[in-house]
């Protein structure tokens, strides 16, 4: 099995207050699988699972209607150093923090940006394998 190679785009999100219709949508239209995902307290997750993928590349973040519709990437750092390291040359390059970085229980820390131009995108980082 094959990580994700480091600052490459690693996970997708979708943040939708209509969670059943994204998972029927992309479940017909490409034969994607959706399971709970709990890792932090009080959010609502669906991983995505795509065809002959070993692990979930992405998911649902169940908005409630707290926010509007989003599609962002996520681009996979070497670790928890990393993700503040990567911050602060982000900002120096004219990006803005949206979120900062949170840790799930899991251990996958994350944050997210928006670029100098205003597109968003995250950043994070997994624990290392245990063997």
């Amino acid at each position: 099995m094959t990580a994700p190679a480091l600052n490459s785009v690693a996970w997708f999100e979708f943040g939708s207050d209509k969670p059943e219709e994204i998972q029927s949508f992309y479940s017909q239209l490409f034969d994607w699988n959706f399971t709970p995902n709990h890792d932090l307290p009080g959010v609502n997750y669906h991983a995505a699972i795509t065809p002959g993928a070993p692990r979930p590349g992405g998911g649902i973040f169940e908005s409630d209607g707290t926010f509007a519709d989003y599609a962002i990437f996520y681009v996979l750092v070497a670790d928890v150093a990393d993700v503040a390291d990567t911050i602060a040359r982000t900002t120096a390059l004219g990006a803005e923090v949206l979120m900062e970085p949170l840790t799930d229980a899991s251990g996958v820390t994350f944050a997210r940006l928006r670029d100098s131009t205003g597109n968003h995108f995250g950043i994070f980082s997994a624990p290392a394998p245990t063997n």
